[in-house]
């Protein structure tokens, strides 16, 4: 999209939500699968290099959350909160054909 349109639109912000949300869910899912993998290591050095991203991935997740969270973006604790901010979401992405 064009930078200027996106300035004027505000989908500046909601690109980088987007794309922030989509990298939480990316470290979520690595966290869970590294986790798995380490119960299933057959050896203690491949358990060890597992536990090792394990917690790499956990503190890639704890970054993103915590960055979301200050911009405001994410609403872990305060669920009313999320649904309103989710409903605008929608709300925003519905009206882009209108813009």
């Amino acid at each position: 999209m064009n930078s200027i349109i996106e300035n004027l639109t505000g989908m500046d912000a909601l690109s980088d939500q987007s794309v922030a949300m989509d990298l939480l869910i990316a470290a979520k899912s690595g966290v869970r699968n590294y986790a798995m993998a380490v119960t299933e290591a057959g050896t203690p050095e491949i358990k060890e290099m597992l536990t090792r991203h394990l917690e790499e991935a956990i503190d890639m997740h704890e970054q993103v959350s915590g960055y979301i969270v200050e911009k405001g973006w994410y609403h872990a604790w305060d669920t009313n909160e999320q649904i309103q901010l989710n409903l605008t979401n929608m709300k925003t992405a519905l009206d882009l054909p209108t813009l």
